[in-house]
């Protein structure tokens, strides 16, 4: 069984999970700060209570789950004696692609045209004119995943035998609350219950339609095979997280670090990618909006995924989740 240690801190007095004991059904639970767990079906009185049904109801609920982090006579059980799962199971994810400056610049040389044979200052310097335009412009970019491709924190990760060139994605993801629907810039964060991590994996190989190009970028391929989205451990609620602007990524693998930037490298902020995907879509509970990611992918260090890679992903305040690589079978 794989399990969290309580050295896996968040901010605030609490966070929800979903965990589960060996052959037992998953359920939403409370974690406290010193890793003690409250069955929040027995708490609610609730057998059918998940995380999301939990969600949708956040106005009341946070209170109540405030209420039951402070009560010393509630029944509680280690941490460690649970195996932690993706804390919740959206009906939508919305991802975020091209919202942190140097990791845009980064990828733009990376995938340099064969015929382009400008230099790399050229190409970065064309890059960054880009992100200005589009920040201007207040052009957010957000594309559609796929619920299935979300796994646990902790579990392992498996490369499917068609990739050629996976790489990771260390992600801030904010967790709707509360429906949103063409909502402004202002009335975003109301919307938002919490926050978690995501490592948003990717097939660097696959992004681009090889047969034809012009059809664009593939994200069914190169993003969305099982597992692909490790999520969690927790969700911290946004009363907890000081400071959207200001939380540090990041990402190790096998012990060495690959990405470390904070969020005020983002290009569009939390309350703009929130707002601008409900100007199209209605957000529900549950929901998860990922924000993109910073520089130090594995194209910019050309060291991509492998069989039994480790990779250790932490945000401040939210915690911190590893996942083992392992090659499918081909």
């Amino acid at each position: 069984m794989k399990s969290a240690s309580a050295s896996a801190l968040f901010a605030g007095p609490f966070a929800l999970a979903t965990l589960s004991v060996p052959d037992g059904p998953a359920f939403p639970a409370l974690v406290t700060a010193d890793a003690q767990v409250v069955d929040l079906r027995a708490a609610f009185g609730d057998e059918a209570l998940s995380i999301r049904s939990l969600l949708e109801t956040w106005d009341t609920a946070a209170e109540r789950l405030t209420a039951l982090a402070g009560d010393s006579a509630q029944e509680r059980r280690p941490l460690a004696d649970f195996r932690v799962h993706a804390p919740v199971e959206p009906r939508q994810v919305f991802q975020s692609g091209a919202n942190y400056r140097q990791h845009v610049i980064d990828l733009h040389v990376a995938h340099r045209d064969p015929s382009d044979d400008r230099s790399e200052e050229e190409r970065r310097a064309e890059a960054a004119e880009i992100m200005d335009r589009r920040a201007n412009e207040d052009l957010p970019y957000v594309f559609i995943g796929l619920p299935s491709a979300i796994t646990g924190p902790y579990d392992d990760v498996v490369l499917p035998s068609w990739a050629e060139k996976p790489d990771w994605e260390l992600e801030l993801v904010a967790v709707i609350g509360r429906p949103a629907h063409q909502v402004t810039v202002a009335e975003a964060l109301s919307h938002v219950a919490g926050y978690t991590i995501a490592n948003d994996l990717t097939d660097r190989a696959t992004v681009f339609r090889r047969d034809m190009p012009q059809i664009g970028t593939d994200w069914l391929r190169s993003k969305n095979a099982p597992g692909f989205t490790p999520l969690g451990p927790w969700i911290v609620p946004a009363e907890s997280v000081a400071d959207t602007d200001d939380l540090r990524l990041v990402l190790k693998l096998n012990g060495e670090t690959m990405q470390d930037e904070t969020t005020k490298d983002m290009i569009f902020d939390v309350a703009r990618m929130v707002s601008y995907a409900s100007q199209t879509a209605r957000l529900l509970p549950g929901d998860l909006v990922l924000t993109g990611s910073p520089a130090g992918n594995g194209m910019h260090w050309g060291r991509l995924l492998r069989d039994g890679d480790v990779m250790d992903g932490s945000i401040t305040g939210l915690g911190a989740q590893r996942t083992h690589c392992v090659a499918e079978a081909s």
